[in-house]
């Protein structure tokens, strides 16, 4: 392929997204809407052992800990436009082996998404050689490429304690989540998870310049993969109103796979 071509066949892979979803100012992103949350507390956090157990027990009730593969599809809207449906199969093992393959639309079918610790490569049919991305690129509407490649708070973020909510009748533990290194998606989040049984409720993203970028409400906890589970996730864009990206979860199942299916020499086959 031309040098030229070959450039421009990336720009818009990467872009495709960001167009597919552009509207007017105005954007929503990650579970459905509830109270806005304050914003970052000017109290000191409070480091606390129970909220790293905390972390964890909620970072297990979204998803396994055993490998596991899951089908999510993704709906997107904003003002005055149709909505857009994208679904994905998600392989997963062990928090730092990640595939993410594009089932729909059917053009965009075997484009795949490997994350290998921190690195993540997008592997499409019409070349030869995986292409580097960011986690925090946009992968659809409200939706990183982190979002759905990595999922591990609890290996990716410092939690504190910073204070209880009462919400609904139901007591939260509001934790603050600071990221571990600059290759994190988001650099500090603020977690609702219910004192009572760890299930997540909402978090908050924000970038380093502390600039709230998008919420998240966890919604529809039902049994899957054996588990109860939050099965929609909805996310509302703080800096454009209306757009906002709705996941759900189905088909999770315990899988045994492979390390050769999480290398790049093995995808390269696969997305052909």
């Amino acid at each position: 392929m031309p040098t030229k071509t070959y450039s421009i066949f990336i720009l818009n892979f990467i872009l495709a997204p960001l167009r597919r979803c552009a509207v007017p100012i105005g954007s929503a992103i990650l579970l459905l809407t509830v109270s806005p949350g304050p914003a970052l507390s000017t109290d000191a956090p409070v480091e606390d052992s129970a909220a790293r157990e905390l972390l964890l027990r909620a970072d297990r009730i979204r998803f396994p800990a055993e490998s596991f593969q899951v089908d999510i599809d993704i709906t997107t809207t904003a003002p005055e436009k149709e909505p857009e449906v994208r679904s994905y199969r998600i392989l997963s093992k062990g928090n730092s082996q990640t595939l993410v393959q594009t089932t729909e639309p059917a053009v965009d079918r075997n484009q795949i998404l490997l994350m290998r610790d921190h690195d993540l490569w997008a592997f499409l049919p019409t070349l030869s050689q995986p292409i580097r991305l960011p986690l925090s690129q946009r992968l659809t509407g409200q939706v990183a490429n982190g979002d759905l490649a990595r999922a591990n708070f609890a290996g990716d973020y410092e939690p504190k304690i910073l204070r209880k909510e009462k919400l609904d009748g139901e007591t939260y533990d509001v934790l603050q989540l600071d990221a571990v290194d600059n290759w994190v998606t988001y650099r500090k989040v603020l977690y609702w998870i219910n004192a009572k049984n760890a299930r997540p409720h909402k978090a908050e993203f924000y970038a380093v310049s502390g600039r709230l970028l998008k919420t998240a409400y966890y919604r529809d906890f039902q049994t899957l993969g054996g588990e109860i589970r939050p099965t929609r996730l909805i996310v509302e864009d703080a800096l454009r109103k209306g757009h906002r990206s709705e996941l759900e979860y189905s088909d999770m199942a315990l899988r045994d796979l492979p390390d050769k299916i999480f290398t790049k020499d093995y995808l390269k086959k696969l997305s052909r």
